[in-house]
């Protein structure tokens, strides 16, 4: 059996090519994988779930049919999706899980995350997050018409696209020390995340630790998943037909 994880597919009606390709691969997954890990941006924004995107109603019933072949699936918010919510969980048959988690896989526990809470070193994203991930905030939010919410949707992912070409690359990505200190706290070696774009599995020995941090890629030039068998884990990139 294989467990599989993805991160940052960005799903819009921007990018009619990642959601085809998001679809076929939804499709072809078949009885041999037992469960798809989805780390966060399975969207490019989401403003509610009350929102009638024809694409994300899509996705959602693709997402769906995955539990007729028992591939149960998991969820986790990123810095564009953090309004998923129940309502979507339920109509997707999804389970919402929270960031960081722990899951066991193949005897081994492991550590999952989006990846954002570790970039502790861009201090005006996390200033963000904080107040997004705000129930209060959200609750103030998802009562805005759809309108609003649309708009504000729209300004945050210009000053995102703004902020990334302006901040420095190392400092928008994780903070390795941090990434230490929380599979120490859970007293774990291993981490799968995604949000930095940067597929790779880097393996680091510290204080005789031997560390490993797997790092998920993006959709937006191609598909990128993370295939983990009893043979371990194999980072695989799908190359789309333009």
């Amino acid at each position: 059996m294989t467990t599989i994880f993805i991160s940052d597919i960005h799903i819009s009606d921007d990018y009619p090519e990642i959601y085809q390709q998001f679809l076929d691969f939804i499709k072809n997954l078949d009885h041999n994988t037992n469960a798809l890990y989805i780390l966060g941006d399975l969207f490019e924004y989401w403003i509610g779930d009350d929102y009638p995107n024809p694409i994300f109603k899509k996705t959602q019933t693709a997402l769906k049919d995955l539990s007729k072949i028992n591939v149960s699936v998991f969820f986790m918010h990123g810095n564009r999706d953090f309004l998923v919510g129940d309502e979507f969980a339920e109509k997707s048959h999804i389970k919402i899980l929270s960031d960081p988690s722990v899951i066991e896989l193949y005897g081994e526990r492991i550590l999952i995350s989006h990846g954002d809470i570790f970039c502790i070193d861009d201090k005006e994203y996390q200033s963000f997050r904080k107040q997004t991930r705000d129930p209060q905030w959200q609750e103030m939010i998802l009562e805005k018409p759809l309108e609003y919410r649309r708009n504000f949707a729209q300004i945050a992912r210009e000053k995102s696209l703004e902020h990334t070409q302006l901040e420095n690359e190392e400092i928008m990505d994780v903070n390795e020390d941090e990434v230490k200190k929380i599979l120490d706290k859970f007293n774990l070696s291993t981490i799968i995340h995604g949000h930095t774009h940067r597929p790779f599995i880097h393996n680091t020995i510290s204080n005789e630790v031997n560390y490993r941090r797997i790092v998920l890629g993006d959709w937006y030039e191609q598909g990128s998943i993370l295939e983990w068998s009893e043979s371990g884990p194999k980072l695989i990139t799908l190359n789309r037909n333009h």
